[in-house]
Order: C-alpha cells, then sequence, then structure tokens
C-alpha cells in the first residue's frame, strides 16, 4: 500500500478531497461497470461529505496527504430499514449506520475498505454499540464479499425507495460487536 494509513474525523480542510474522490470513484464505476448506480454530479457528492461533516460522522482514510477513502456512521436508519430481519432490537442510539463507504479506485484492493470497517466497529465499540448495520445495492458484488469477508450477516432484501434511480433492491446486512 506504501505510506502509513490513517483514518479520523474529517475536517473542513477534507471537503474537497472527499469530494473528488466521489468524483474520480463516479467516473471509476462508469467505465468498469456501476455496481451501487452512483451518479457522478448527483450522488455522491461534496454536499454530502459536507453534510456528514456538519452531523459531526465523517471520517476520512489518509496515505500521507491523500484522501484514499471515506465513511459516514450515523444512528440513522434508512426508511426501508424496519422491513430487515435484524440481528438486534432496532435502537438505533446503540446501533451504527455505515453510509457512502468510498475508496478511491487508485488504492483498491489494497484493504482500505477492511480498515474503514475495523475503524466504524472500533468507534462502535466505544460507543458501547451492540451492532453496525448498512445496505448494499443488490448485486454489487465487490461490497457484498468485502461485507460478508468483514463478518457482516445478511438481513433481507427490502425498497429503500430508489426505484426511480433503477435501483428497487438493497441487501441489508449486520454485523453484531
Amino acid at each position: 500500500m506504501g505510506g502509513d494509513l490513517r483514518i479520523r474525523k474529517a475536517v473542513e480542510a477534507d471537503l474537497d478531497g472527499v469530494g473528488k474522490l466521489y468524483e474520480d470513484v463516479c467516473d471509476y464505476l462508469d467505465a468498469h461497470g456501476n455496481y451501487p448506480g452512483w451518479k457522478k454530479g448527483i450522488y455522491p457528492v461534496r454536499r454530502d461529505a459536507e453534510r456528514g461533516m456538519m452531523a459531526n460522522a465523517l471520517y476520512v482514510a489518509r496515505i500521507g496527504e491523500r484522501t484514499v477513502g471515506t465513511v459516514i456512521l450515523t444512528h440513522e436508519p434508512e426508511d426501508g430499514y424496519g422491513n430487515g430481519k435484524w440481528l438486534t432490537e432496532d435502537d438505533y442510539r446503540r446501533i451504527y449506520v455505515v453510509h457512502t463507504l468510498a475508496v478511491h479506485p487508485d488504492f483498491l484492493k489494497c484493504g482500505i475498505g477492511t480498515e474503514l470497517l475495523v475503524f466504524a466497529e472500533r468507534v462502535a465499540r466505544e460507543e458501547q454499540c451492540v451492532s453496525i448495520r448498512l445496505d448494499v445495492v443488490k448485486d454489487n458484488i465487490p461490497a457484498e464479499r468485502l461485507y460478508q469477508k468483514c463478518g457482516y450477516q445478511w438481513a433481507g432484501t427490502v425498497s429503500l425507495g430508489y426505484e426511480a434511480y433503477g435501483l428497487p433492491w438493497y441487501q441489508l446486512y449486520e454485523k453484531l460487536l
């Protein structure tokens, strides 16, 4: 991988780098198969990172001065989560939800996604959370493999209301802590 990977809470100076990472990921997906259905200029965009930072929920993974990954961790479920077959009770004060986990295309298959998830678990444990939940577009096989490898268990297939974007089904995953 080269260099030390550091993950920390984002600050305002990180927002341009996260916005650029989102653009680079969308360009890569357009050229190599867009499993998550992300669209440059629509989602994810710098404004999503800004909202995450304002909520004190945006984290960046950096090697040197370069932003190589990012994740948003909240206690806010997506609307369709109520239809999942979860492993724990729905007390979101004690459950983290992973949103917008992204790794820069230059750093794919370097373990950054895994490190972001390990970091999320550490943050969740420090706050005495019981689990971490996330969703992934159905047939986003690379992401599903990552989550399964990291110990996440399938908790159902649901609609999250994104049919208009051609994204009718999402796989739900949960990891007990």
